[in-house]
């Protein structure tokens, strides 16, 4: 039977491991750097976003926030240039957390669970955790919309081409690890070696996740906000942020393939 935490893991959660050399002031730019350059940006371009719909005329579900949308309409082989950098740039700051872990000696990704290590762990933990999560955000998605506190989600309205699943698929991966390496792993650790409280941390976890998802509405926030609290608790049970990437893209794969399958043949899903 496989321990559900590891030395490596107890180390990161609790803040030490490898940054007795760095100053506080030093993670602390740090941290606000790596922010700056990916999830907090996105939280500051949500809120704009948010406040942009709550003050255009019309209730908020009768606007719609488009995920995977074409950058080059009718120009297939543009297009399919444009998705392949969004996606590659994306992922620039978890090379950069990866960087930074690797020069405090902590390991790189794998001290904070993104590994080869335990691939069995990581998939069969993340396949119920997206059952779960995927399930009941659907749900909340569909209560939030109809009580006119989200937009319609659009998840993906790129055309019909030979690339549209695999970037599609490729997309929700990218989605999964920047945004459990960055807020899950990376800021729990960085905050705990910071000295802040545990509580402290995994509000500040959540509340950074569901603010990059305000774009989508009042739902779309607490939705991913409670998303972000659970993440944190089985982060700190597990250890590892590797089955948490696993369920985020599952979760994602599956709200892209299925809205690119089902938009437009059947009634209880809501389309733009």
């Amino acid at each position: 039977m496989e321990p559900e935490t590891s030395p490596v893991a107890d180390a990161d959660i609790r803040g030490r491991g490898g940054a007795e050399g760095l100053s506080r002031s030093f993670l602390r730019s740090e941290t606000l750097l790596v922010l700056a350059l990916s999830l907090g940006a996105s939280a500051l371009s949500a809120l704009i976003s948010f406040i942009g719909s709550v003050t255009k005329p019309g209730g908020l579900k009768h606007q719609a926030a488009t995920l995977n949308a074409s950058h080059a309409p009718g120009r297939p082989w543009l297009d399919l240039a444009w998705q392949l950098f969004g996606i590659a740039s994306a992922l620039v700051p978890v090379a950069l957390v990866a960087h930074f872990l690797l020069r405090e000696r902590a390991g790189g990704l794998r001290a904070i669970g993104f590994d080869r290590r335990r691939p069995g762990f990581d998939l069969s933990r993340g396949v119920g955790l997206a059952a779960v999560i995927g399930g009941s955000g659907l749900l909340l998605y569909l209560g939030a919309r109809a009580a006119g506190a989200n937009l319609t989600v659009v998840p993906e309205a790129l055309p019909e081409v030979w690339w549209k699943i695999p970037v599609l698929i490729a997309s929700a991966v990218q989605n999964a690890v920047v945004e459990e390496v960055i807020v899950v792993g990376y800021l729990v650790r960085r905050l705990g070696q910071l000295g802040w409280a545990p509580m402290a941390v995994l509000a500040a976890s959540a509340v950074l996740r569901g603010s990059y998802h305000l774009y989508q509405g009042i739902g779309g926030f607490f939705g991913n906000m409670v998303m972000g609290v659970v993440f944190v608790l089985l982060y700190r049970r597990w250890g590892r942020v590797g089955p948490l990437v696993a369920a985020h893209a599952l979760i994602d794969i599956v709200a892209f393939l299925g809205y690119a399958l089902l938009a437009g043949r059947v009634g209880w899903l809501p389309t733009a």
